[in-house]
């Protein structure tokens, strides 16, 4: 189809003003990072570089430019490039002029610093995959704005007085420093597009009736098989805590009360949520934690393997449907999801420690501090396509242990293979199901700072066979 002269003239005009545009938002950038000064600009791009090495795998571009720390063609400091390597774009910036950055480094540093300066390193995860400018970020900066005002009742937090990179600096900082007021007033979480790794924080709205259904659901089964009473989530915990000895003791099957509350927290979930797996997290012995705190040995937990740390997997049977009918197939991909939660909390572990050398050193993402819910994970994430996870949600909690909050401590996590995916209301009920767990392990860390010795024992491998297929694992009776 042959343009038209006008046509053809209307783009050109079209093209001119958006180059021109680029042109003024590029030279406000360069004026911005002038004044911060050699120093400032070190330290903005030491913000960055930490950004991108503590943060999930992420892909940016500026124009036809790629910026990533993800997988084999890193330009960013990641899991490939160490920090300071020459082929980080940013390191590459370290000491340079700036009349020698280019218009795309430019961009990025300060898109980059917005996104951190609102929310910290998270943010930068939900501009995966798009174009990095300055209007894009000042678009998500007012949606968040909106959203957090919405959650308040009133307009706290001002819009940008302009479109200048000094304005969007002063509402990044005001929507971090309201943060915290929004998430108690309501529920913050992402929804994650796993064929886009794309993030967007989300304000939840209220509980409606079904959360309220699936958390009665998970109620009613707690209440049947622990020594607990109460009509929530809310009061069972508050009854866990006028009498929490139990924890400590043998209970049914298992050797601990804690043993018996996280396995039968995640069977109520798979049950009350129609998952095909539900899975709760946490460290094996929290008086070796505690000890380990109170004498500051941070290397020595740095070094701590993951089998330290447990994960209790329980799926759904008819989950077997999509592991070829078989139980041991289903056990199989169970005792995989448990390994590779053992791996995450040792991930985020040394997030929680002072930023002695060896911490830094130690390869940690920044621990999770707000659930999300996930679609078509199975289309990127190599451990759900592995095992078939299309939706999912993973509701993390903080745990104070000898009077140290450890953030994203323990976790929760519905898995379904097909289906309906989760929705926001799943999110909510699923968040009280692991505060419960988070503030049982909370009473057991303030039990082992007594004096307690409480070790989880359950949810090796042997375990999870048994658990599933009802039988001896092989490699057991092998030996």
């Amino acid at each position: 189809m042959p343009w038209t002269r006008a046509t053809l003239d209307a783009y050109r005009a079209q093209l001119r003003r958006a180059e021109d545009r680029v042109a003024r938002t590029v030279a406000d950038c360069r004026g911005w990072l002038a004044e911060q000064g050699a120093e400032g600009r070190g330290e903005l791009l030491e913000q960055a570089k930490e950004a991108a090495l503590r943060t999930a795998p992420f892909v940016l571009y500026q124009q036809g430019r790629q910026y990533t720390n993800f997988r084999d063609h890193n330009t960013l400091t990641g899991k490939t490039l160490w920090p300071g390597h020459p082929d980080c774009a940013l390191s590459s910036l370290q000491d340079l002029p700036l009349e020698l950055w280019s218009d795309h480094d430019v961009q990025l540093v300060v898109c980059l610093t917005l996104l951190i300066r609102s929310a910290g390193p998270g943010r930068v995860e939900e501009a995966n995959g798009t174009q990095l400018t300055v209007d894009h970020v000042a678009h998500m900066l007012e949606r968040i704005r909106v959203g957090y005002n919405a959650a308040l009742g009133r307009d706290q937090v001002p819009p940008a007085a302009s479109a200048t990179v000094a304005d969007l600096h002063e509402l990044a900082v005001s929507l971090r420093s309201h943060r915290g007021e929004v998430a108690r007033e309501a529920q913050l979480y992402r929804e994650i597009h796993g064929a886009l790794m794309h993030k967007i924080e989300k304000v939840a709205g209220p509980c409606a009736d079904l959360a309220r259904a699936r958390e009665d659901a998970v109620t009613a089964r707690l209440t049947s098989r622990l020594p607990l009473s109460g009509d929530n989530l809310a009061e069972l915990g508050e009854a866990l805590a006028a009498a929490p000895g139990w924890l400590a003791a043998p209970h049914g099957d298992f050797a601990t009360g804690l043993e018996a509350l996280v396995y039968e927290s995640a069977a109520a979930a798979t049950e009350a949520f129609e998952a095909d797996f539900a899975m709760s997290r946490g460290m094996r012995s929290l008086p070796d934690l505690i000890t380990a705190l109170r004498e500051e040995r941070w290397a020595e937990i740095c070094d701590w393997e993951i089998t330290r740390f447990f994960c209790c997997v329980v799926p759904d049977p008819s989950a077997a449907r999509h592991f070829g009918d078989s139980a041991a197939a289903l056990a199989d991909a169970a005792w995989a999801m448990s390994s590779r939660m053992q791996y995450n909390s040792w991930h985020f572990i040394a997030g929680n420690l002072p930023k002695a050398p060896e911490v830094v050193d130690r390869d940690h993402f920044v621990p999770p501090t707000i659930p999300d819910v996930a679609f078509y994970s199975d289309q990127h994430h190599h451990g759900h396509v592995n095992n078939n996870v299309r939706f999912s949600i993973r509701s993390p909690q903080s745990v104070v242990v000898d009077g140290r909050r450890f953030n994203g401590f323990v976790d929760l996590r519905l898995l379904r293979c097909d289906g309906a995916p989760f929705g926001e209301q799943d999110l909510l009920a699923a968040h009280r199901v692991s505060a419960f767990t988070a503030r049982a392990t909370g009473l057991v860390a303030e039990l082992a700072a007594a004096g307690e010795q409480i070790e989880v024992t359950a949810f090796d491998s042997p375990w999870h066979w048994s658990a599933v297929t009802g039988g001896a694992d092989p490699a057991t009776r092998a030996s």
